[in-house]
Protein backbone atom coordinates (compact mmCIF):
# COMPACT_ATOMS: atom_id res chain seq x y z
CA UNK A 1 0.00 0.00 0.00
CA UNK A 2 1.40 3.38 -1.04
CA UNK A 3 2.39 5.66 1.79
CA UNK A 4 -0.01 8.55 2.24
CA UNK A 5 1.48 11.93 1.32
CA UNK A 6 1.79 14.50 4.05
CA UNK A 7 0.23 17.94 3.84
CA UNK A 8 3.66 19.43 3.22
CA UNK A 9 4.41 16.97 0.42
CA UNK A 10 1.14 17.80 -1.30
CA UNK A 11 1.78 21.52 -0.91
CA UNK A 12 5.31 21.15 -2.28
CA UNK A 13 3.99 19.35 -5.35
CA UNK A 14 1.50 22.13 -5.90
CA UNK A 15 3.71 25.15 -5.25
CA UNK A 16 7.37 24.30 -5.84
CA UNK A 17 9.14 23.95 -9.18
CA UNK A 18 10.75 20.56 -9.72
CA UNK A 19 11.76 19.89 -13.32
CA UNK A 20 11.66 16.40 -14.77
CA UNK A 21 13.92 15.16 -17.55
CA UNK A 22 12.58 13.66 -20.75
CA UNK A 23 13.67 10.12 -19.78
CA UNK A 24 11.89 10.47 -16.42
CA UNK A 25 8.67 11.33 -18.23
CA UNK A 26 9.03 8.88 -21.10
CA UNK A 27 11.81 6.25 -20.99
CA UNK A 28 11.02 5.19 -24.56
CA UNK A 29 11.36 8.70 -26.01
CA UNK A 30 14.94 8.04 -27.17
CA UNK A 31 13.73 5.42 -29.68
CA UNK A 32 11.53 7.95 -31.47
CA UNK A 33 14.15 10.69 -31.17
CA UNK A 34 16.80 8.43 -32.71
CA UNK A 35 14.66 7.83 -35.78
CA UNK A 36 14.13 11.58 -36.17
CA UNK A 37 17.84 12.28 -35.78
CA UNK A 38 18.86 10.06 -38.69
CA UNK A 39 17.60 12.85 -40.94
CA UNK A 40 19.33 15.39 -38.74
CA UNK A 41 22.70 13.67 -39.12
CA UNK A 42 22.22 13.75 -42.88
CA UNK A 43 21.46 17.48 -42.69
CA UNK A 44 24.69 18.07 -40.74
CA UNK A 45 26.68 17.02 -43.81
CA UNK A 46 25.83 20.49 -45.22
CA UNK A 47 28.52 22.53 -43.54
CA UNK A 48 28.00 25.95 -45.13
CA UNK A 49 24.92 28.10 -45.61
CA UNK A 50 25.04 27.62 -49.40
CA UNK A 51 25.09 23.86 -49.02
CA UNK A 52 22.17 23.82 -46.57
CA UNK A 53 19.99 26.00 -48.82
CA UNK A 54 20.81 23.86 -51.86
CA UNK A 55 19.99 20.73 -49.86
CA UNK A 56 16.62 22.07 -48.67
CA UNK A 57 15.14 23.27 -51.96
CA UNK A 58 14.60 19.86 -53.62
CA UNK A 59 12.97 18.62 -50.40
CA UNK A 60 10.66 21.64 -50.37
CA UNK A 61 9.65 21.01 -53.98
CA UNK A 62 8.94 17.37 -53.15
CA UNK A 63 6.53 18.62 -50.46
CA UNK A 64 4.66 20.89 -52.92
CA UNK A 65 6.40 24.17 -52.12
CA UNK A 66 6.60 26.58 -55.04
CA UNK A 67 8.86 29.57 -55.55
CA UNK A 68 7.31 32.72 -54.12
CA UNK A 69 5.62 35.09 -56.58
CA UNK A 70 5.45 38.69 -55.26
CA UNK A 71 1.94 40.07 -55.35
CA UNK A 72 0.25 36.68 -55.49
CA UNK A 73 -2.46 36.12 -52.89
CA UNK A 74 -1.97 32.62 -51.53
CA UNK A 75 -4.73 30.36 -50.29
CA UNK A 76 -4.79 28.58 -46.91
CA UNK A 77 -2.54 25.53 -46.94
CA UNK A 78 -0.43 26.63 -49.93
CA UNK A 79 3.32 26.38 -49.43
CA UNK A 80 5.98 28.64 -50.95
CA UNK A 81 9.62 29.67 -50.50
CA UNK A 82 12.09 32.41 -51.40
CA UNK A 83 15.89 32.27 -51.68
CA UNK A 84 18.11 35.26 -50.96
CA UNK A 85 21.52 35.12 -52.65
CA UNK A 86 21.84 31.34 -52.15
CA UNK A 87 22.47 31.85 -48.41
CA UNK A 88 19.05 32.65 -46.91
CA UNK A 89 15.84 30.69 -47.30
CA UNK A 90 12.32 31.70 -46.28
CA UNK A 91 9.68 28.93 -46.23
CA UNK A 92 5.97 29.51 -45.61
CA UNK A 93 2.68 27.70 -45.19
CA UNK A 94 -0.30 30.01 -45.64
CA UNK A 95 -2.64 30.04 -42.67
CA UNK A 96 -6.41 30.23 -42.50
CA UNK A 97 -6.31 33.67 -40.91
CA UNK A 98 -5.19 36.76 -42.83
CA UNK A 99 -1.59 37.80 -42.24
CA UNK A 100 -2.91 41.01 -40.66
CA UNK A 101 -3.66 38.88 -37.59
CA UNK A 102 0.00 37.94 -37.39
CA UNK A 103 2.34 35.18 -38.54
CA UNK A 104 4.32 32.56 -36.66
CA UNK A 105 8.03 32.92 -37.38
CA UNK A 106 11.00 30.73 -36.55
CA UNK A 107 14.55 31.80 -37.44
CA UNK A 108 17.74 29.75 -37.25
CA UNK A 109 21.16 30.52 -38.70
CA UNK A 110 23.10 28.28 -41.05
CA UNK A 111 26.59 29.74 -40.56
CA UNK A 112 28.95 28.24 -38.01
CA UNK A 113 32.46 29.14 -36.80
CA UNK A 114 35.00 28.17 -39.43
CA UNK A 115 38.20 29.29 -41.16
CA UNK A 116 37.54 31.54 -44.15
CA UNK A 117 40.25 32.01 -46.76
CA UNK A 118 41.90 35.40 -47.17
CA UNK A 119 41.62 37.18 -50.56
CA UNK A 120 45.19 36.08 -51.44
CA UNK A 121 45.35 32.77 -49.58
CA UNK A 122 47.92 30.73 -51.47
CA UNK A 123 51.56 30.90 -50.35
CA UNK A 124 54.71 28.80 -50.16
CA UNK A 125 57.10 28.68 -47.21
CA UNK A 126 60.13 26.38 -46.96
CA UNK A 127 58.82 24.47 -50.00
CA UNK A 128 55.52 23.73 -48.27
CA UNK A 129 52.24 25.16 -49.55
CA UNK A 130 49.43 26.69 -47.48
CA UNK A 131 46.12 28.47 -47.65
CA UNK A 132 46.08 31.46 -45.28
CA UNK A 133 42.82 31.76 -43.32
CA UNK A 134 40.89 34.36 -41.35
CA UNK A 135 38.81 32.75 -38.62
CA UNK A 136 35.06 33.39 -38.78
CA UNK A 137 33.07 33.73 -35.56
CA UNK A 138 34.18 33.13 -32.00
CA UNK A 139 36.61 30.24 -31.64
CA UNK A 140 39.31 28.94 -29.33
CA UNK A 141 42.06 29.02 -31.94
CA UNK A 142 44.11 26.25 -30.38
CA UNK A 143 41.21 23.79 -30.88
CA UNK A 144 41.51 24.07 -34.66
CA UNK A 145 45.04 22.72 -35.07
CA UNK A 146 45.78 19.09 -36.04
CA UNK A 147 42.12 18.60 -37.03
CA UNK A 148 41.32 17.03 -40.44
CA UNK A 149 39.70 19.71 -42.59
CA UNK A 150 37.71 19.85 -45.78
CA UNK A 151 37.61 22.81 -48.16
CA UNK A 152 34.17 24.10 -49.17
CA UNK A 153 32.79 27.02 -51.13
CA UNK A 154 32.63 28.69 -54.53
CA UNK A 155 35.15 30.35 -56.84
CA UNK A 156 34.19 32.80 -59.58
CA UNK A 157 36.36 32.59 -62.70
CA UNK A 158 37.31 35.53 -64.90
CA UNK A 159 34.56 34.65 -67.39
CA UNK A 160 31.88 34.66 -64.65
CA UNK A 161 31.62 30.91 -64.19
CA UNK A 162 30.83 29.72 -60.64
CA UNK A 163 32.87 26.71 -59.54
CA UNK A 164 31.72 24.74 -56.49
CA UNK A 165 34.42 23.12 -54.37
CA UNK A 166 33.87 20.42 -51.75
CA UNK A 167 36.93 18.30 -51.05
CA UNK A 168 38.34 16.55 -48.00
CA UNK A 169 35.23 14.84 -46.67
CA UNK A 170 35.21 11.53 -48.53
CA UNK A 171 37.54 8.61 -47.79
CA UNK A 172 39.04 8.93 -51.27
CA UNK A 173 39.71 12.67 -50.84
CA UNK A 174 42.95 14.16 -49.56
CA UNK A 175 42.84 15.75 -46.13
CA UNK A 176 44.08 19.16 -44.99
CA UNK A 177 45.07 20.48 -41.57
CA UNK A 178 46.79 23.17 -39.52
CA UNK A 179 49.94 21.96 -37.82
CA UNK A 180 50.88 22.60 -34.19
CA UNK A 181 54.23 22.86 -32.43
CA UNK A 182 55.60 19.60 -31.12
CA UNK A 183 55.44 19.31 -27.33
CA UNK A 184 59.21 18.72 -27.13
CA UNK A 185 59.85 22.32 -28.26
CA UNK A 186 56.76 23.96 -26.79
CA UNK A 187 58.12 25.10 -23.40
CA UNK A 188 57.58 28.80 -24.20
CA UNK A 189 54.31 28.17 -26.03
CA UNK A 190 52.87 26.33 -23.03
CA UNK A 191 53.47 29.39 -20.83
CA UNK A 192 51.15 31.55 -22.96
CA UNK A 193 47.51 32.23 -22.21
CA UNK A 194 45.00 30.15 -24.17
CA UNK A 195 44.17 33.05 -26.51
CA UNK A 196 47.86 33.35 -27.46
CA UNK A 197 48.90 29.68 -27.68
CA UNK A 198 47.95 29.80 -31.35
CA UNK A 199 47.70 33.18 -33.08
CA UNK A 200 45.26 33.97 -35.89
CA UNK A 201 48.05 34.33 -38.44
CA UNK A 202 49.30 30.83 -37.59
CA UNK A 203 46.04 29.22 -38.73
CA UNK A 204 47.52 28.27 -42.10
CA UNK A 205 46.09 25.21 -43.83
CA UNK A 206 48.75 22.81 -45.10
CA UNK A 207 47.82 21.71 -48.64
CA UNK A 208 50.98 20.39 -50.35
CA UNK A 209 54.75 19.89 -50.42
CA UNK A 210 55.81 18.36 -53.76
CA UNK A 211 57.49 20.76 -56.22
CA UNK A 212 56.68 21.29 -59.89
CA UNK A 213 59.33 19.65 -62.07
CA UNK A 214 60.90 22.70 -63.71
CA UNK A 215 64.14 24.28 -62.49
CA UNK A 216 63.41 27.52 -64.34
CA UNK A 217 60.46 28.55 -62.12
CA UNK A 218 60.37 29.77 -58.54
CA UNK A 219 57.78 28.71 -55.94
CA UNK A 220 57.74 25.26 -57.48
CA UNK A 221 55.54 23.68 -54.79
CA UNK A 222 52.98 26.49 -55.04
CA UNK A 223 52.91 26.16 -58.85
CA UNK A 224 52.39 22.41 -58.52
CA UNK A 225 49.33 22.92 -56.32
CA UNK A 226 47.93 25.62 -58.61
CA UNK A 227 48.43 23.29 -61.57
CA UNK A 228 46.34 20.62 -59.79
CA UNK A 229 43.60 23.14 -59.00
CA UNK A 230 43.58 24.42 -62.57
CA UNK A 231 43.26 20.95 -64.05
CA UNK A 232 40.54 19.90 -61.61
CA UNK A 233 38.51 23.12 -61.34
CA UNK A 234 39.66 25.33 -64.22
CA UNK A 235 40.72 28.16 -61.90
CA UNK A 236 43.82 30.34 -61.62
CA UNK A 237 45.33 32.01 -58.56
CA UNK A 238 43.79 35.32 -59.60
CA UNK A 239 40.32 33.75 -59.44
CA UNK A 240 40.77 33.22 -55.71
CA UNK A 241 40.22 36.95 -55.18
CA UNK A 242 36.58 36.40 -56.18
CA UNK A 243 36.00 33.32 -54.04
CA UNK A 244 34.16 32.26 -50.92
CA UNK A 245 36.21 29.39 -49.61
CA UNK A 246 36.55 28.05 -46.09
CA UNK A 247 38.00 25.16 -44.16
CA UNK A 248 35.69 23.20 -41.87
CA UNK A 249 36.25 20.06 -39.78
CA UNK A 250 36.00 16.95 -41.92
CA UNK A 251 34.23 14.86 -39.28
CA UNK A 252 30.96 13.17 -40.13
CA UNK A 253 28.16 13.43 -37.57
CA UNK A 254 28.05 10.26 -35.44
CA UNK A 255 26.15 8.82 -32.53
CA UNK A 256 27.91 9.49 -29.25
CA UNK A 257 27.95 7.20 -26.22
CA UNK A 258 27.33 3.50 -25.68
CA UNK A 259 23.62 4.30 -25.44
CA UNK A 260 23.76 6.38 -28.66
CA UNK A 261 21.78 9.09 -26.88
CA UNK A 262 23.83 12.00 -28.26
CA UNK A 263 25.26 13.24 -31.54
CA UNK A 264 28.81 14.49 -32.06
CA UNK A 265 29.37 16.66 -35.09
CA UNK A 266 30.49 20.00 -36.48
CA UNK A 267 28.12 22.95 -36.87
CA UNK A 268 25.35 21.91 -34.50
CA UNK A 269 25.26 25.59 -33.53
CA UNK A 270 22.98 26.24 -35.31
CA UNK A 271 22.10 23.33 -37.62
CA UNK A 272 20.29 21.64 -34.73
CA UNK A 273 17.73 24.45 -34.68
CA UNK A 274 17.65 24.83 -38.47
CA UNK A 275 16.77 21.18 -38.97
CA UNK A 276 14.13 21.17 -36.23
CA UNK A 277 12.33 24.21 -37.65
CA UNK A 278 12.72 22.88 -41.21
CA UNK A 279 10.95 19.66 -40.32
CA UNK A 280 8.28 21.50 -38.32
CA UNK A 281 7.60 23.72 -41.34
CA UNK A 282 7.32 20.81 -43.77
CA UNK A 283 5.05 18.81 -41.44
CA UNK A 284 2.68 21.75 -40.87
CA UNK A 285 -0.27 21.36 -43.25
CA UNK A 286 -3.24 23.51 -42.24
CA UNK A 287 -2.23 26.16 -39.67
CA UNK A 288 -4.42 28.90 -38.27
CA UNK A 289 -1.67 31.46 -38.76
CA UNK A 290 0.78 31.68 -41.65
CA UNK A 291 4.10 30.07 -40.74
CA UNK A 292 7.41 31.55 -41.80
CA UNK A 293 10.57 29.51 -41.34
CA UNK A 294 13.87 31.27 -42.02
CA UNK A 295 17.37 29.99 -42.63
CA UNK A 296 19.64 32.99 -42.02
CA UNK A 297 23.31 33.79 -42.50
CA UNK A 298 26.02 35.79 -40.70
CA UNK A 299 24.76 35.32 -37.12
CA UNK A 300 28.21 34.31 -35.90
CA UNK A 301 29.67 37.65 -37.04
CA UNK A 302 26.85 39.98 -35.98
CA UNK A 303 24.06 39.37 -38.55
CA UNK A 304 25.30 42.16 -40.82
CA UNK A 305 25.40 42.26 -44.62
CA UNK A 306 22.71 41.53 -47.19
CA UNK A 307 22.24 37.96 -45.93
CA UNK A 308 22.27 38.71 -42.19
CA UNK A 309 19.10 39.33 -40.20
CA UNK A 310 20.02 43.01 -39.87
CA UNK A 311 19.26 43.21 -43.60
CA UNK A 312 15.82 44.23 -44.88
CA UNK A 313 15.26 40.99 -46.81
CA UNK A 314 12.98 39.63 -44.08
CA UNK A 315 10.93 42.79 -43.64
CA UNK A 316 10.64 43.27 -47.41
CA UNK A 317 9.28 39.75 -47.75
CA UNK A 318 6.68 40.30 -45.02
CA UNK A 319 5.74 43.61 -46.64
CA UNK A 320 5.11 41.83 -49.94
CA UNK A 321 2.82 39.37 -48.14
CA UNK A 322 0.99 42.21 -46.40
CA UNK A 323 0.46 44.15 -49.62
CA UNK A 324 -0.90 41.09 -51.41
CA UNK A 325 -3.60 40.88 -48.72
CA UNK A 326 -4.25 44.62 -48.55
CA UNK A 327 -2.79 45.35 -45.13
CA UNK A 328 0.16 47.19 -43.63
CA UNK A 329 3.43 45.43 -42.77
CA UNK A 330 3.57 47.16 -39.37
CA UNK A 331 0.26 45.58 -38.40
CA UNK A 332 1.47 42.12 -39.43
CA UNK A 333 4.64 42.56 -37.39
CA UNK A 334 2.83 43.84 -34.30
CA UNK A 335 0.55 40.80 -34.19
CA UNK A 336 3.26 38.22 -34.93
CA UNK A 337 5.38 35.89 -32.81
CA UNK A 338 8.96 34.80 -33.45
CA UNK A 339 10.97 31.92 -32.07
CA UNK A 340 14.62 32.89 -32.37
CA UNK A 341 15.90 29.34 -32.73
CA UNK A 342 19.47 29.26 -31.49
CA UNK A 343 21.33 26.92 -29.19
CA UNK A 344 22.21 27.45 -25.54
CA UNK A 345 25.00 26.21 -23.30
CA UNK A 346 24.46 22.79 -21.75
CA UNK A 347 25.77 22.30 -18.21
CA UNK A 348 29.14 20.56 -18.32
CA UNK A 349 30.15 18.96 -14.99
CA UNK A 350 33.81 19.29 -15.98
CA UNK A 351 33.51 23.07 -15.48
CA UNK A 352 30.72 23.64 -12.94
CA UNK A 353 32.17 26.94 -11.77
CA UNK A 354 30.87 28.92 -14.78
CA UNK A 355 27.20 28.00 -14.24
CA UNK A 356 24.69 29.21 -11.68
CA UNK A 357 22.95 26.01 -10.61
CA UNK A 358 19.37 27.30 -10.48
CA UNK A 359 19.48 28.83 -13.96
CA UNK A 360 21.46 26.51 -16.20
CA UNK A 361 20.33 24.04 -18.85
CA UNK A 362 20.83 20.28 -18.72
CA UNK A 363 21.04 17.68 -21.47
CA UNK A 364 17.86 15.61 -21.92
CA UNK A 365 15.64 18.21 -20.26
CA UNK A 366 14.28 19.55 -23.53
CA UNK A 367 14.91 22.77 -25.45
CA UNK A 368 15.90 25.93 -23.62
CA UNK A 369 13.59 28.92 -23.55
CA UNK A 370 15.79 31.95 -22.92
CA UNK A 371 14.01 35.09 -21.82
CA UNK A 372 17.15 37.12 -22.62
CA UNK A 373 20.78 36.71 -23.54
CA UNK A 374 23.45 39.40 -23.96
CA UNK A 375 26.25 40.05 -21.49
CA UNK A 376 26.77 41.66 -18.10
CA UNK A 377 23.79 43.87 -17.32
CA UNK A 378 21.67 42.39 -20.14
CA UNK A 379 23.48 44.51 -22.73
CA UNK A 380 22.61 43.93 -26.41
CA UNK A 381 19.71 41.63 -25.75
CA UNK A 382 16.09 40.99 -26.56
CA UNK A 383 14.15 40.54 -23.29
CA UNK A 384 10.88 38.64 -23.76
CA UNK A 385 7.90 39.94 -21.80
CA UNK A 386 6.08 38.01 -19.09
CA UNK A 387 3.02 37.89 -21.37
CA UNK A 388 4.99 36.33 -24.23
CA UNK A 389 6.71 33.76 -22.02
CA UNK A 390 3.34 32.79 -20.54
CA UNK A 391 1.79 32.50 -24.02
CA UNK A 392 4.53 30.10 -25.19
CA UNK A 393 4.30 28.13 -21.94
CA UNK A 394 0.56 27.67 -22.46
CA UNK A 395 1.16 26.29 -25.97
CA UNK A 396 3.84 23.93 -24.66
CA UNK A 397 1.67 22.64 -21.83
CA UNK A 398 -1.20 22.01 -24.22
CA UNK A 399 1.12 20.03 -26.53
CA UNK A 400 2.90 18.19 -23.67
CA UNK A 401 6.31 19.69 -24.51
CA UNK A 402 9.20 19.30 -22.08
CA UNK A 403 11.26 22.48 -21.87
CA UNK A 404 13.57 24.38 -19.52
CA UNK A 405 14.18 28.06 -18.80
CA UNK A 406 17.87 28.94 -18.49
CA UNK A 407 20.62 31.52 -18.92
CA UNK A 408 23.91 31.09 -20.74
CA UNK A 409 26.03 31.05 -17.57
CA UNK A 410 27.05 33.17 -14.59
CA UNK A 411 26.48 36.90 -15.11
CA UNK A 412 30.08 38.11 -14.95
CA UNK A 413 31.72 35.13 -16.63
CA UNK A 414 30.84 35.94 -20.24
CA UNK A 415 27.85 36.18 -22.53
CA UNK A 416 26.53 35.91 -26.05
CA UNK A 417 23.81 37.07 -28.40
CA UNK A 418 21.37 35.69 -30.97
CA UNK A 419 19.22 36.81 -33.87
CA UNK A 420 16.44 37.78 -31.45
CA UNK A 421 17.61 41.38 -31.11
CA UNK A 422 17.40 41.92 -34.87
CA UNK A 423 13.98 40.32 -35.23
CA UNK A 424 12.48 42.29 -32.35
CA UNK A 425 13.53 45.55 -34.01
CA UNK A 426 10.56 44.92 -36.32
CA UNK A 427 8.17 45.12 -33.33
CA UNK A 428 7.70 41.34 -33.27
CA UNK A 429 7.37 39.63 -29.90
CA UNK A 430 10.43 37.37 -29.87
CA UNK A 431 11.84 34.70 -27.59
CA UNK A 432 14.91 32.48 -27.88
CA UNK A 433 14.60 28.71 -28.04
CA UNK A 434 17.23 26.05 -28.75
CA UNK A 435 18.87 22.86 -27.60
CA UNK A 436 21.66 22.67 -24.99
CA UNK A 437 25.09 22.12 -26.57
CA UNK A 438 28.37 20.88 -25.11
CA UNK A 439 31.68 22.16 -26.55
CA UNK A 440 29.91 24.98 -28.42
CA UNK A 441 31.99 26.54 -31.25
CA UNK A 442 34.53 23.70 -31.11
CA UNK A 443 35.30 21.62 -34.22
CA UNK A 444 32.99 18.93 -32.79
CA UNK A 445 29.92 19.81 -30.70
CA UNK A 446 27.55 17.58 -28.73
CA UNK A 447 23.73 17.59 -28.71
CA UNK A 448 21.28 15.15 -27.09
CA UNK A 449 18.91 13.41 -29.50
CA UNK A 450 15.96 13.80 -27.13
CA UNK A 451 16.47 17.57 -26.96
CA UNK A 452 16.68 17.85 -30.75
CA UNK A 453 13.46 15.92 -31.29
CA UNK A 454 11.66 17.82 -28.53
CA UNK A 455 12.73 21.11 -30.15
CA UNK A 456 11.04 19.99 -33.36
CA UNK A 457 7.88 19.15 -31.43
CA UNK A 458 8.00 22.54 -29.67
CA UNK A 459 8.27 24.54 -32.90
CA UNK A 460 5.60 22.39 -34.50
CA UNK A 461 3.32 23.08 -31.52
CA UNK A 462 3.72 26.84 -31.95
CA UNK A 463 3.09 26.61 -35.69
CA UNK A 464 -0.07 24.58 -35.21
CA UNK A 465 -1.55 26.14 -32.09
CA UNK A 466 -4.95 27.82 -32.40
CA UNK A 467 -4.36 29.82 -29.24
CA UNK A 468 -4.79 33.52 -30.11
CA UNK A 469 -1.95 35.88 -29.24
CA UNK A 470 -3.25 38.64 -27.00
CA UNK A 471 -0.10 40.51 -26.05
Amino acid sequence: MAEKKSKGQKLAEELLYKPKSIPEKDPKFLEEASKFCEGYKEFLANKTEREAVAYAIPILKKHKYTEYVPGKKYKAGEKFYMVNRDKDLIMCTKGKKPVSEGIRVSVAHLDSPRLDFKPHPLFEASEMVYFKTHYYGGIKKYQWTTVPMSIRGVVMTKDGKKVTINIGEEESDPSFLITDLLVHLARDQMQKTASKVVEGEQLNLLIGSWPYDDDKVSNKAKLAIMDILNKKYGITEGDLEAAELCAVPAFKARDLGFDRSMIAGYGQDDSSCAYAEFRAEIDTKDPEYTTMTIFADKEETGSDGVTGMASYFFRDFVEDLAQSEGCEVRHVMRNSLCLSADVGAGFDPAWPEVWESNNCAFMNYGPILAKYDGAGGKYSTNDASAELVNYVHRIFREADITWQMAELGKIDVGGGGTIASYISLNNIDTIDIGVPVLSMHAPVEVVAKADEYMLYKAIYAVYNSKLPKEI
